[in-house]
């Protein structure tokens, strides 16, 4: 029995590697026995003049829009009703810092399209999911971060060599979630036919997996994740041709809660919290730790 699970971690692991060096220049492997850090809770934490916050304690728990169907990234576990992932991570060390553990923490999955409205109405207090700032949506909400930067790939079934880059799926069948930043931007670098557009990334895996579509297009931190969830299957391909740097979303009329939200993004940057979160999550993908982007918000 021993052996046979030691094969199977093995195969597991050597699955992850190959995956992440299709269509990509090898990254340098990470620790697959990487562990997730722990975060100290803070019992002191104030927030002055934070209506955000002061609701929030007055509830008794923080409520975070996330992302649910994003490997690695935010991903609800139905079958141990967790939630997993990077995004998650960044989400939990901010709360620690505001004074609320896991157990006062509720996680509210909100899709792209629905995401300033969300922060807006108050339906959620931050908003941790691939989240890019941009100038049109810093109308709407305020961000803290970037505490990440990615950039616009593509992700299609492994053995379509044909696709190197946004250059060749010119005229193809291209899906992405609806309100994201990645349909203006693939329609700028290579016009394509309508781009099909669902609530979430998953359902454009799908349309993938079984040959409805030729590829799919978002951040490629997104798209490491399906490829290391489908070894075999699926390729991240070409290089980068955006840059996505991604915030924590907060209300535009609380200035004090994005500040403090900020300092506890930096404060876990400058620990090692950010770069163990990354290991033990996205770093399974075999793709090494990034620079970590200075806060600009």
């Amino acid at each position: 029995m021993r052996t046979r699970r030691t094969i199977a971690a093995a195969l597991s692991v050597l699955a992850l590697t190959a995956v992440a060096a299709c269509g990509k220049e090898a990254a340098p492997a990470s620790d697959t026995t990487a562990k997730l850090p722990t975060y100290t809770v803070k019992t002191d934490a104030k927030v002055e003049g934070s209506k955000t916050f002061d609701e929030a304690k007055k509830r008794g728990k923080l409520i975070i829009g996330a992302k649910a169907d994003q490997p690695f990234l935010g991903f609800e576990n139905v079958a141990s009703g967790t939630r997993e992932g990077f995004d998650i991570e960044i989400a939990k060390m901010v709360a620690a810092d505001l004074g609320f553990g896991p157990d006062k923490i509720e996680f509210k999955t909100i899709v792209s399209a629905n995401r300033e409205t969300s922060i807006s109405n108050g339906q959620i207090d931050y908003y941790v999911g691939t989240y890019s700032i941009t100038p049109a949506r810093k109308e709407k909400v305020s961000f803290a971060g970037p505490y990440y930067v990615a950039g616009q790939d593509l992700l299609v079934l492994k053995d379509k060599a044909e696709y190197t880059g946004p250059e060749s799926i010119k005229g193809k069948k291209v899906c992405s979630a609806t309100g994201s930043t990645s349909v203006k931007q693939i329609e700028k670098f290579a016009p394509v036919m309508p781009v099909t557009q669902y609530d979430t990334y998953a359902a454009c895996v799908e349309k993938l997996l079984s040959d409805e579509i030729d590829a799919v297009t978002t951040d490629d931190a997104i798209l490491k994740g399906f490829a290391a969830k489908n070894p075999g299957k699926l390729k991240v391909v070409g290089k980068t041709f955006s840059q996505e740097p991604y915030g924590i979303g907060v209300s535009k009329d609380d200035a004090a809660f994005q500040k403090a939200v900020a300092a506890a993004l930096k404060a876990h940057e400058d620990n090692g919290d950010w770069k163990k979160a990354y290991d033990a999550t996205l770093g399974l993908s075999g793709a090494a730790a990034p620079e970590i982007p200075a806060l600009t918000n």
